[in-house]
């Protein structure tokens, strides 16, 4: 049986989603504040996590953060939140969470959303194969260490930024719509944001170079050498 972490200090949230979480025979453990849920983290072995950001004592961002830096495996990690704004959207995705969901939600769209990263957790199998890298020109993606370098130099890239350049370097002068682009780092099926898509674009142009990503008036965008 699957486990899930719920943290949210508003408990009204946290039983409502338990009653359609249980019915899908998915474990919940429930956390009202941040540093409940600091300490299930460590003492359960968590499949996935459900985080609001405004919590007492230990935020949303902090918990991700401990997520992503100290634990020794991958736990999927979903932002639900009444912060709305462009900024903090991008922040959560920044800090490694997977997917970000806003206040006021639809129960059974919270319970697609984590059946949907539990199977993908569920497919994913590692290896004791080479380094995987995509290689175009003096640009170099190592997908095993998540790296980016760039005739040699090592350019720091965020979770989403890298699953864009993923996609992009993956087939070079492709041209990839605004709906790919977002699904590649969000697996949001049509829920395109465009703001979040120049956000991370221009972010990319800064980082890499504005000669490898162009636009494509009407289309999208590709990566060039």
């Amino acid at each position: 049986m699957a486990k899930i972490l719920i943290a949210d200090d508003e408990k009204d949230i946290v039983r409502l989603l338990k009653i359609y979480f249980e019915a899908e025979n998915i474990q919940v453990l429930e956390a009202n504040d941040g540093q409940r849920a600091l300490e299930i983290l460590k003492q359960e072995n968590v499949d996935i996590a459900l985080v609001d950001i405004m919590m007492p004592k230990v935020d949303g961002y902090q918990l991700i953060k401990y997520v992503r830096e100290k634990m020794d495996r991958y736990v999927p990690v979903i932002v639900i939140s009444a912060k709305v704004t462009l900024s903090d959207r991008v922040l959560g995705m920044d800090l490694g969470a997977d997917d970000y969901i806003t206040k006021p939600f639809e129960p059974l769209e919270v319970v697609a959303k984590i059946k949907s990263q539990l199977r993908r957790l569920n497919s994913e199998t590692i290896s004791a194969e080479p380094a995987k890298t995509i290689e175009v020109g003096d640009s170099i993606l190592n997908l095993d260490e998540c790296t980016y370098t760039q005739n040699g130099t090592t350019v720091e890239l965020t979770k989403a930024e890298f699953k864009v350049l993923e996609l992009l370097m993956g087939s070079p002068r492709r041209v990839f719509t605004k709906e790919q682009i977002y699904e590649s780092a969000w697996y949001e099926d049509g829920a395109v944001d465009d703001n979040t898509i120049r956000v991370i674009i221009s972010r990319l142009r800064d980082k890499v170079g504005a000669e490898h990503i162009k636009t494509i008036r009407g289309l999208g965008y590709r990566f060039e050498n």
